[in-house]
């Protein structure tokens, strides 16, 4: 292991974003151990260590980290990257399904922040990357749940960086918008919203703009980058320029100009 070799877990690492990541990262002589609910369900990574992992179960965190401790004494950065989309119309989505989507998206990133804040206070540094989306800026029709558990990392990321500014700890948020990856076919549609002309076509946008999306490739060079920095900013939003341009957009446009045109894209006015 080298001086500028850091010790990195990244959750949700067995396919999308969070393997792209980990196996760059790995590439770039950094020890990642990377984390699935199912560590056994696919091959075993060469570059990296997959560790079984549920971020909505504390026992199952505290036993992945735990084994990373014993086995580097230390841990330089976290990724929070697990997550999963439900799409559906807000009046359709059951609160049993928006606990879920709440249980990992946004409480998975409150666990693990929780659980490796002691191990980074006592090393006297580190840093916290959480996942988080341009869905996380912009509410998107028909994934209200998904960009309201964005929201809310970007909230908690937000005072985090505050807590944690008179310490060695740094906080960070990635915005991602549309990246080919398989979060499209694993999203959880609601079955009612399905029949609805308007959800047909925002689904229809939705999936060719993620279908055409950017190589997670990407997201991983731009951890790289933020990784090496020694005082990072608090956002990185990454995407192609379009998306880039609606974020910016959000904050300097009147609201009802802003929401006309994302609802223009999206085909609901």
């Amino acid at each position: 292991m080298s001086d500028n070799s850091k010790v990195i877990l990244i959750t949700g690492a067995s396919s999308g974003i969070g393997k792209a990541s980990a196996e760059y990262l790995a590439q770039q002589g950094h020890i990642v151990f990377g984390t699935s609910r199912y560590p056994g369900s696919f091959p075993k990574p060469n570059d990296y260590t997959i560790l079984q992992m549920d971020v909505t179960d504390d026992n199952s965190i505290q036993t992945a980290i735990n084994q990373i401790i014993e086995n580097k004494g230390k841990l330089d950065v976290l990724i929070n990257n697990a997550g999963f989309g439900i799409a559906g119309a807000i009046e359709h989505t059951s609160i049993d399904k928006a606990k879920e989507q709440f249980e990992t998206n946004f409480f998975g990133t409150v666990r693990l922040i929780k659980s490796v804040l002691p191990i980074m206070r006592k090393q006297d540094f580190g840093l916290i990357i959480n996942i988080s989306s341009i869905g996380g800026l912009i509410g998107l029709p028909f994934q209200s749940m998904y960009s309201a558990a964005k929201f809310a990392v970007e909230g908690l990321s937000e005072a985090l960086y505050k807590e944690l500014r008179t310490s060695k700890i740094r906080v960070v948020l990635v915005e991602p918008g549309d990246f080919k990856t398989n979060f499209t076919e694993r999203r959880d549609i609601d079955k009612i919203s399905a029949t609805s002309e308007n959800f047909s076509k925002v689904i229809e946008v939705i999936e060719n703009d993620e279908n055409n999306g950017q190589d997670p490739i990407l997201i991983a060079k731009l951890l790289v980058k933020i990784i090496n920095k020694s005082n990072p900013r608090l956002r990185y939003v990454i995407g192609a320029f379009d998306q880039k341009l609606a974020a910016f957009l959000k904050r300097i446009l009147p609201n009802r100009l802003f929401d006309w045109i994302i609802m223009k894209h999206y085909m609901v006015v």
